[in-house]
This record gives C-alpha cells, sequence and structure tokens, in this order.
C-alpha cells in the first residue's frame, strides 16, 4: 500500500536539463519565484501569529485577564514554539519544503479559527499551543529553501529579504487588526480574518515552491554558480541524525555560542513585539488604533535592519556575522533606554524611538540563523536554525510571562529593566564570534 504521507519525502531529483540556456533561464524564474513565495508566505504566519500581541489590550479589557495570565499564555506558545523548530528543524532537512511550509500554514488557520470561537484561559492556552506547534513549520522549511536555492557566498542578503516577511506580517495584522478588525469586529475578528487568509495562502505556497533545483532539473546552486570548490561534494548525501548532529551540531561551539546570544535578541524582540502596544496605551495615553499603527513601524523598520544586516555582513565584514550583531546589540540597549525615559504625550517621539530598535533588533535577529546555516554547512542547516531558534523562544519565553510577572509586581520601570539588561548580555556573546566565519566562506575569500 502506498504511503500517504510519501509527498513529504525530500522531492526526488528529476532528469538532469542539459540545455545551458534553459538552465539559466529557470533558475533566474525560479530564484525570484521561490523567494517572494517565501516572503509572502511567512509574512502570512505572523498574520496568525502576531494577531494575539495586538489583541492583548481588548483581552484584557473585555474578559477581565491580568497580563500575568495572558503572558502565560505566550509564554507556553515560546515553549512549544522553540521545541517545534528545533523538532521540525530535523524534519525539515529530510522532508520537502514546499509541503511542510503550507502545511504549516494551513493548520494554524485552521487553529486560528477556534480561537476566536472560544473564551477560557484554558481553552485559550491549549488552541495556541497547536498553534505554536504549526508555527514552528514555517521557519525550517524556509531554511531549506534558502540554502538549496543560494550558496553561502550570497546568504546574508538573501536571507535578509526572506525575513522581511517578519515585519512585513507583524505590521500588516498590527495595522489590520488595529484599524479595522478589532473596532469593527472586537477581538475575534483578528482571529477569524486572519484564520481565512492563512489557509487560502497555504494553497498558493504548494503552487509557487519548488524544494530543490535538482527536483526541476537544474544543477546545484554551487554547481551553477562555479562555487564548488568551497563546498563538501557529499553535502547533499544522506547521512543519519546522530551522525549529522555529532559532527555538525554537538561539536561545534559556536552554533551553541550564537543559540545562547539568541535567548536575549528574543527577549528584546518579542518582549518590544508583545508588549509595546499595551506599554503605549497604559502609560503613554495611545488608542489601539495609534499604538498599533507605532508598533507597525518597530516591525516595518525592522526590514531596513535585516536587509541591511545581511547585506553588510556579506559585502562589508566578508560573512563575519558577529561584528553586525554585537554592534546592533549595543545600540538596541541604549533605544530600550530611551523608550524607557522618554517623556509622556510625545507620541512622534516614541514612534521614532521605536522605528530604531527595530532597525537594531531584527539584525541580529537575522543573523543568528545564518551564521548557524554558515557554522552548520547546509547539510545541518534546518537542524541548527531549529536549535537556535529554540534558543530564541527560551528567550521569548522569559519575555511572555516574565515580562507579565514583572510589570505586575514592580511596573514598566522593571519590565524596562529586564529588557535593557539582556540587551547588555547579547551584545557581549555577539563580540566573542567578531572575528569568525564559516570554513566555506574562509576557502572563499582566501582564494580570491
Amino acid at each position: 500500500m502506498k504511503n500517504p504521507f510519501s509527498f513529504l519525502k525530500v522531492a526526488p531529483h528529476a532528469k538532469p536539463i542539459t540545455d545551458a540556456a534553459e538552465v539559466q533561464r529557470l533558475y533566474k524564474h525560479y530564484r525570484v519565484r521561490v523567494l517572494y513565495s517565501m516572503i509572502i508566505g511567512y509574512a502570512v504566519y505572523y498574520f496568525v501569529r502576531a494577531n494575539f500581541s495586538i489583541a492583548m489590550p481588548a483581552l484584557l479589557k473585555d474578559m477581565g485577564y491580568t497580563k500575568t495570565d495572558l503572558g502565560l499564555v505566550l509564554t507556553l506558545f515560546s515553549v512549544v514554539y522553540g521545541f517545534g523548530k528545533f523538532a521540525n528543524g530535523v524534519l525539515a532537512d529530510r522532508a520537502n519544503s514546499r509541503y511542510l511550509m503550507a502545511i504549516g500554514l494551513f493548520c494554524a488557520g485552521v487553529v486560528n479559527f477556534f480561537f476566536g470561537l472560544s473564551s477560557g484561559v484554558t481553552t485559550f492556552a491549549i488552541l495556541w499551543l497547536l498553534n505554536a506547534w504549526f508555527q514552528s513549520y514555517g521557519m525550517p522549511a524556509s531554511v531549506r529553501l534558502l540554502t538549496h536555492w543560494y550558496s553561502p557566498t550570497e546568504l546574508g542578503t538573501k536571507w535578509g529579504l526572506q525575513s522581511t516577511a517578519h515585519q512585513i506580517g507583524s505590521a500588516g495584522i498590527m495595522i489590520l487588526a488595529g484599524s479595522v478588525l478589532i473596532p469593527h469586529f472586537g477581538w475575534r475578528g483578528a482571529f477569524y480574518i486572519p484564520a481565512f487568509i492563512a489557509i487560502a495562502c497555504s494553497f498558493f505556497l504548494v503552487n509557487r515552491l519548488r524544494d530543490t533545483p535538482q527536483s526541476i532539473g537544474l544543477p546545484p546552486i554551487e554547481e551553477h554558480r562555479g562555487e564548488t570548490h568551497i563546498t563538501d561534494p557529499n553535502e547533499d548525501q544522506a547521512n543519519s541524525f546522530k551522525e549529522i548532529f555529532l559532527k555538525y551540531i554537538l561539536k561545534n561551539k559556536f552554533v551553541w555560542l550564537v543559540a545562547f546570544a539568541n535567548v536575549f535578541v528574543y527577549v528584546v524582540r518579542i518582549g518590544i513585539r508583545d508588549w509595546a502596544p499595551t506599554f503605549l496605551v497604559e502609560t503613554r495615553g495611545s488608542s489601539i488604533a495609534s499604538a498599533g499603527f507605532k508598533t507597525a513601524g518597530f516591525e516595518l523598520a525592522g526590514m531596513i535592519g535585516a536587509i541591511g544586516a545581511g547585506w553588510i555582513s556579506d559585502k562589508v565584514f566578508k560573512g563575519r556575522r558577529g561584528p553586525m550583531a554585537a554592534v546592533s546589540m549595543f545600540l538596541l540597549m541604549i533605544a530600550v533606554i530611551m523608550l524607557w525615559m522618554a517623556p509622556n504625550n510625545n507620541p512622534y517621539l516614541d514612534a521614532c524611538i521605536l522605528i530604531c530598535a527595530g532597525i537594531l533588533v531584527y539584525g541580529p535577529q537575522l543573523l543568528v540563523p545564518v551564521a548557524a546555516a554558515d557554522f552548520a554547512s547546509k547539510k545541518a542547516a534546518s537542524t541548527a536554525t531549529g536549535i537556535t531558534g529554540m534558543f530564541g523562544y527560551v528567550g521569548s519565553a522569559l519575555s511572555g510571562l516574565g515580562t507579565g510577572l514583572i510589570v505586575d509586581r514592580w511596573g514598566w520601570n522593571g519590565g524596562f529593566l529586564f529588557f535593557t539588561i539582556a540587551a547588555g548580555i547579547g551584545t557581549a556573546l555577539f563580540a566573542l564570534m567578531w572575528k569568525k566565519r564559516a570554513p566555506q566562506l574562509e576557502k572563499y575569500h582566501n582564494s580570491k
């Protein structure tokens, strides 16, 4: 009997295309197509994830919950999502990323629809745990697509473009939910409408994405770009999980260094994204719509930070990710202090500081998985980025419940002190990898 899940296996290699002009044409077409499809698809993942953040002020008011209640839901999401990024990172290295990404988005949409029908905190928590698991399909699938369709010498730049999906999705749902859905349909509308968008987009991904170049008869990307001298010729051959984990992950201290650094990136990033709307409504007199626009500014500005950090690390630092990440985290610490100390009744200043914070936090947020993929090689890229993602969502978990507990007990001063310390620790950890870059990039730049 045929396995009904055989479509999830890595796509088989198609008959190689021998016409050089046709190879060039198809590569140009599919590299653009895969990239814009990933951006759209992962942006919609955020429609059914970040909607919880903008709905929180209305949930607090309408349902009578405490910040600790909702912070617990955020933390549970982060724990499951972080573990899921690791588990599904291992899966993604052996799966068809085209279908993996689409299935995760479809299921996340279904869960969001039922979340909109619910009311109790326990039900919220259970459904958001399910959402976390399905959300964790998105990034590992994207990593596999990125590392197979783009070579190591361009990975930072292309990854920076793909990562704009974070900001497009978060900003889009902040504006849509804050300005239209919640004012007209209540907080439940912030879950129903994005759910239908996500389900529709999952079919778009199946139509647009392709697992690897070889699955449509194209040569590997390094061969196409004339960079086979910097890669392991056996990199695409199957290995056991144990062998890959021991060789490329467990004994690689730099994978673990960027993983630990990611804890503190996520404390600040998720802290601002999830709690800024509530902070602005409670302390700065913002409406939900105004807070949504300001937080959207934080997210949209992150596109500049992600693209800029990827390009600078590729072109200026020649594949070294540490310098850009360390400088960005240091400046982020200053931005957090400025937002903390800013005077009341100055909404434009709040917006400007949040824009700066967005630029600064999304640079390191991008460079962590790029560095992990660099250090672990294409064979274990999804597994390595899954581990860094898992550590990142330890930070997210700390930021969710931790911020809720701290603010409930010590006010927003305690919350901002928490974010400031996290940014300082992140700066120090990234500085430890200042001179390090991937072995294949060392070969490339030493051969020039």
